[in-house]
């Protein structure tokens, strides 16, 4: 008899404590939380081509557009290499430097 209200007191605090735990996992339930985004759509398939052969007896295409001028600063660069690898003095290599890249 003295088990008795011992073993009525484990089993309402089982029944009390389990919705409790439970209440406190809310991604455990089926389909997680309902404040959970979607997931994401899944990504296509890549595409898989075959590279163009280029035929043996097809004529060769040429490109007749002229090369594309370097930029201003490009040229002093070169200009400034090429009038320090001629031994010239600073002040001389600037007025090189002037006239190579303005001249082409």
């Amino acid at each position: 008899m003295k088990r008795l209200p011992l073993l009525m007191c484990a089993m309402a605090w089982m029944l009390l404590a389990a919705p409790m735990a439970y209440a406190q996992m809310p991604n455990s339930l089926v389909g997680g939380s309902r404040f959970n985004p979607p997931p994401p759509p899944a990504l296509p398939p890549p595409k898989i081509e075959a590279p163009v052969v280029p035929k043996l007896d097809a004529p060769l295409s040429y490109d007749y557009r002229p090369a594309p001028r370097p930029s201003f600063s490009d040229r002093i660069a070169r200009c400034l290499d090429e009038g320090a690898a001629a031994g010239l003095r600073p002040g001389r290599r600037a007025a090189y430097s002037r006239s190579c890249a303005n001249g082409g």
